[in-house]
């Protein structure tokens, strides 16, 4: 793939054109109440405890979005865990095993794994469906796409705030750490930006859902591609659906992020394209941020890059 997107000089200065919903804070955080007043308690299952010793591995479910039970991995290092890291998924797969996981615990950090509703039927697996159906090989980004109340997407950045919520609950308040790569990093900015004073970190690679209203018209490959394809017949919708999008845009929500972030962007990523993540790392405010740009990477980061992250984890959230 070459360089298709913008000369990186002007990546760097690159702001979106997209304006804000009015009201947007105030929105979500009705949203965000009404989900916790909902809520029950979150519930742990020890999971297969001789294989996974001494760690402990927990099966995790909570409520999200609606009340509805959202699954989740807790893994847990030997002894006791001071900090709790929020990991999410990337488009198309679930929870995965949690072997798949293991890096921070062995580290000294606990870690929350959310499973993604409705999806988990591609590259890993999952087990939470979308309201009564189970996990899904599905393609989800024009589900309720003509109101942001009824948005799939709403639904899930909902499921991230809660696992954020039992992430505290289980530190005892303490502020927690959120992480992601792709839609698992768009995730991660809006945990950050929906929790802005309980994230104590954020990292987030080659972020999905950023700038959208620019990347649904520039990036050649799904998940994307899913929205023109369906406005192509559906040109009634247009409007309401671009209105829709503007309220799960993380370039529009990282206005409100405090913790120290560190975001990754691939200048060959054909997926989630380098304008859109420059986005929404140019509206994170303050100095307490960082961008990796990798010139000669797709849709992925150099595994160098997870040597990165830990530093950056070491230095400003120490285990």
């Amino acid at each position: 793939m070459p360089w298709y997107d913008m000369p990186l000089e002007r990546l760097r200065e690159y702001r979106t054109q997209t304006a804000e919903p009015d009201g947007l804070d105030e929105w979500w955080a009705k949203r965000l109440q009404r989900a916790h007043a909902q809520a029950e308690s979150a519930t742990f299952t020890p999971h297969e405890p001789d294989v996974y010793r001494p760690f402990q591995v927990f099966d995790v479910e909570f409520s999200g979005s609606g009340g509805d039970r959202i699954r989740a991995w807790y893994l847990k290092p030997a002894g006791e865990a001071s900090k709790i890291v929020v990991k999410f998924i990337g488009y198309g797969g679930g929870r995965g095993a949690p072997a798949e996981h293991m890096l921070l615990p062995a580290l000294g950090y606990a870690v929350l794994v959310m499973d993604s509703r409705g999806q988990g039927g591609r590259w890993t697996y999952g087990a939470t469906g979308d309201g009564a159906a189970g996990p899904e090989n599905s393609q989800v980004m024009s589900r309720g796409i003509t109101a942001p109340e009824d948005y799939y997407y709403t639904r899930l950045f909902i499921d991230a705030a809660r696992a954020v919520d039992v992430a505290l609950e289980v530190s005892g308040g303490a502020p927690v750490a959120v992480s992601g790569a792709s839609q698992g990093g768009g995730l991660a900015l809006a945990a950050a930006a929906l929790h802005r004073d309980k994230v104590a970190v954020c990292h987030a690679d080659v972020p999905f859902l950023c700038d959208i209203q620019r990347a649904i018209t520039l990036a050649p490959h799904a998940p994307y591609t899913e929205v023109p394809e369906f406005l192509d017949r559906n040109v009634d919708l247009i409007d309401a659906a671009l209105e829709t999008l503007k309220y799960v845009d993380c370039a529009l929500l990282a206005r409100r992020i405090t913790a120290p972030a560190l975001v990754s962007v691939s200048l060959m990523d054909d997926i989630c394209p380098p304008s859109t993540v420059f986005a929404a790392y140019n509206e994170i405010p303050g100095d307490a941020k960082g961008i990796v740009v990798y010139p000669y990477s797709g849709h992925d980061v150099p595994p160098v890059h997870e040597e990165r992250k830990l530093r950056h984890l070491r230095k400003f959230w120490p285990a």
